[in-house]
């Protein structure tokens, strides 16, 4: 059957028909979607784990139990389970092992650009890079056989082109796939006498998958004009493909770890130019200079941001590829917390108490943005709470009066624990704040150990955070509502000026989860309202001015009435 489907839901269709049994991911987009379509699977259990080296890890469990299995994270997340990577490329596998990793080049959603095809380097694990849904499909299938055939875990590299565009995808049938457990302490006991006997292992299986790189067809030779060859994969093989056509000759490669020698000479010996277009690091194009061949590369084309169809084009200084402008340029639309968010009134109140906010990874993020302008340090997740530690134990009393962590409930739960357990133990009077909104927001509403429900909605252990703070050792934990300016205020008042490490819990639901309910819109009076933009002060989408007088947009205004709070004139109202 033919469908058109996501490079993501290819994947997932990938693991059905594979056998894969288990599916454990941290939600990181452009990674998401795998785990959401996969649960859609009765054969596969499905399961968000903390974080992404938990996910690994159980995954790892899998494969050893004797079933086919798999997690997925985006390019950040696999730096949080590099650990349980290196080590299994050591062990091996019982049953296929697959990860993704989806990087996300251009930085759409992410804190820094990153190639993790050094992951695969590194850790001399094979990776797999598909450059369309139907290669997304067929890759995982391989991926699994690979893993089983050469007795290691198998990356797979997503980019956000390939995860998030459609295409034809001809699926199939699944294939069952169950190995037996059998106990190996020399195999999977990695102490180091053990180890120091799975390194050679490790190399002579690179040694074989060189030999299969020179001959697999996910590899392979396009001859066109032998004027230029270009060496490519993943998305910019599109890109080739839609600027040159067959004009040029293109050796497309899907094995991008370990490189093949002998298929790169011998195409190299086709073409009198010979050229790498790939996104970010010059990976492909340093081996192919380790081959003695003279090779373009980094000089016509940038280690920086996505590529595009007429990036390349201007690189060969070809005409760019036409497309479809507008008439009226389109107003810059940059990205908000949405009306109603309940992170929006505690920054408020950071911001009235001129606070040092040192931010996490999350939809809070965004309080950096004016007119909040708040948050002042977001580095990855969890960072917030051991940043603040180390801040106030520099800085003292100087600082501790007025500096804060903020992190999510989702990411304190992922590696900010870690954060607040060296507060408690080492002591600095730092105050953290976890803005609780009772789902994993920016990544697009996944459930988490703290909201009580499973990736399926199903009832699930939930997290205490009140008790988990006090058990860790904070004694002063409070919870707020984010919606009731005095309650914040007063609560960060009072925990700054504690002369011990304090908890505040912000706790109200995302407002667009679909069970919230919301009140009715408020209007504006404008007999009442004197225009002084008091209530643009919190930035709500949904209040804008118009000849003087505050509106609310009735289609966005969850009736939070934060607005209200900051108004002298009491001008809002409740329709």
């Amino acid at each position: 059957m033919k469908a058109l489907m996501l490079g993501n839901k290819a994947v997932a269709r990938g693991l059905y028909e594979a056998g894969a049994a288990f599916v454990s991911s941290y939600p990181g987009t452009p990674s998401t979607e795998i785990t959401e379509e996969a649960v859609k699977y009765d054969e596969i259990y499905c399961e968000w784990a903390p974080n992404e080296k938990s996910a690994m890890e159980a995954a790892f469990g899998a494969s050893l139990a004797g079933r086919r299995a798999f997690c997925a994270q985006k390019h950040v997340g696999l730096n949080v389970a590099a650990d349980p990577l290196f080590t299994m490329s050591y062990t091996g596998v019982n049953a296929g092992l697959v990860v993704v990793v989806a990087d996300d080049a251009g930085m759409h959603s992410s804190q820094n650009e990153q190639d993790s095809r050094h992951y695969a380097i590194a850790a001399k694990v094979p990776m797999l890079e598909p450059a369309d849904s139907q290669e997304a499909l067929d890759f995982t299938k391989l991926a699994f056989d690979l893993s089983e055939q050469f007795d290691t875990p198998v990356l797979i590299k997503m980019c956000t082109r390939v995860a998030h565009s459609q295409s034809i995808v001809e699926t199939g049938e699944r294939v069952e796939h169950v190995k037996h457990y059998q106990k190996d302490i020399a195999k999977y006991v990695m102490m180091p006498g053990n180890a120091k006997k799975r390194h050679p292992i490790v190399e002579a299986r690179t040694q074989k998958l060189l030999e299969y790189a020179e001959s697999t067809t996910i590899n392979r030779i396009e001859i066109g004009s032998t004027a230029i060859g270009i060496i490519t994969s993943s998305t910019c093989y599109q890109y080739v493909k839609e600027v040159f056509g067959n004009e040029v000759s293109v050796l497309k490669l899907g094995l991008i770890n370990p490189l093949p020698v002998e298929l790169i000479k011998n195409f190299a010996a086709k073409v009198d130019r010979l050229v790498v277009v790939e996104e970010l690091d010059p990976i492909i194009e340093t081996h192919v200079r380790s081959l003695g061949l003279t090779v373009e590369g980094k000089n016509l084309l940038p280690m920086i941001d996505e590529f595009s169809q007429n990036m390349i084009a201007a690189a060969f200084d070809r005409p760019a590829p036409r497309g479809v402008s507008l008439d009226d340029p389109i107003p810059p639309r940059p990205p908000v917390m949405c009306a109603g968010c309940p992170h929006r009134g505690l920054f408020y109140s950071l911001k009235k108490r001129k606070c040092t906010v040192l931010g996490d990874i999350g939809c809070y993020t965004l309080g950096a943005v004016p007119p909040l302008s708040t948050i002042e340090m977001t580095l990855c997740m969890g960072a917030s709470i051991g940043a603040a530690h180390g801040f106030n134990k520099m800085l003292g009393r100087e600082s501790e009066g007025k500096t804060v962590a903020v992190i999510g409930d989702s990411t304190f739960v992922h590696s900010g624990m870690t954060g607040l357990a060296n507060v408690a133990y080492n002591q600095s009077n730092s105050t953290v704040i976890i803005l609780d909104n009772s789902i994993t927001g920016m990544t697009g509403h996944q459930q988490n150990p703290t909201t009580g429900l499973n990736i399926k909605g199903d009832p699930a252990g939930k997290i205490n955070l009140e008790a988990l703070c006090r058990t860790m050792g904070i004694n002063r934990v409070r919870v707020v509502d984010p919606y009731d300016l005095a309650a914040c205020d007063l609560a960060i008042k009072e925990e700054l000026a504690a002369e011990e490490p304090s908890v505040i819990i912000s706790r109200r639901p995302c407002a667009l989860l679909k069970h919230v309910k919301h009140n009715p819109p408020l209007t504006v009076d404008h007999d009442k309202c004197i225009g002084c933009k008091s209530c643009m002060k919190i930035g709500c989408p949904a209040i804008s001015m118009v000849d003087g007088k505050a509106v609310v947009d009735q289609t966005q205004c969850v009736g939070c009435d934060v607005c209200s709070q900051l108004c002298p004139k009491k001008a809002f109202i409740q329709q």
